[in-house]
């Protein structure tokens, strides 16, 4: 059974955000803004972070939704705003998600989630993706106010699980989580999702696999 805490990124690496694309191709004409749309939602909780001051996730996607519209010159009605948020809190989980999931499961793995999302949207994802009691705990940086890769994120679950940062793993898409998570004394997965490739700047971390499934599976044999 492995002995590492498997801790679960929920915003990309469970659940898809690429869903929104239908809202941002009705809104700005384009799908693939809403890529754009979630770099810059990323980009200013870090500097929630670093500058502050401190708002929560569903506060700074609306904001770098406003910023969007306003470099595209296009005046975001109240009602298209609101929808795009209101969708963030019923992303599907990807297809690889619940799969992934039983193999840790059932290889008697604790799971546990944190993310950078509110507690009461993070419960609403969860919950409308299918997800709902998959996981031990839910974290929530709202907890710290200090949004990932920020140290204090990881510490804080590893201090309330009462491990040191060593026991966790942390899986994610992302190359920022991956690094802030091995920075804080973590282990490491990465989900190599389409596009997510690891920042060449930084150790790698041990597992890497194309969605969770392979994941998953190399985290059993390791673990």
């Amino acid at each position: 059974m492995p002995s590492r805490i498997i801790v679960f990124d929920v915003n990309e690496t469970l659940l898809d955000v690429d869903a929104l694309e239908p809202h941002f191709a009705r809104v700005f004409g384009s799908g693939s803004v809403c890529r754009e749309w979630f770099a810059t939602v990323l980009l200013y909780s870090e500097v929630a972070t670093l500058a502050g001051p401190y708002a929560d996730f569903s506060a700074i996607a609306g904001a770098a939704l406003d910023m969007t519209a306003a470099s595209r010159g296009i005046e975001l009605k109240s009602e298209d705003r609101n929808a795009i948020l209101a969708a963030m809190r019923s992303l599907p989980a990807h297809p690889d998600v619940h799969d992934g999931l039983r193999l840790l499961r059932d290889s008697g793995c604790r799971t546990v989630a944190l993310t950078n999302s509110a507690p009461a949207v993070v419960q609403q994802q969860l919950s409308r993706a299918g997800l709902e009691g998959a996981f031990e705990r839910v974290f929530s940086v709202d907890e710290v106010r200090r949004f990932k890769p920020a140290p204090e994120p990881y510490r804080f679950v590893a201090s309330e699980l009462g491990v040191e940062t060593s026991a966790l793993r942390m899986v994610a898409a992302h190359a920022w989580d991956i690094v802030g998570a091995m920075r804080a004394g973590c282990a490491a997965a990465f989900v190599a999702r389409p596009g997510k490739v690891l920042y060449p700047l930084a150790p790698a971390p041990d597992i890497v696999g194309p969605d969770l499934r392979a994941v998953a599976e190399q985290i059993v044999a390791r673990d």
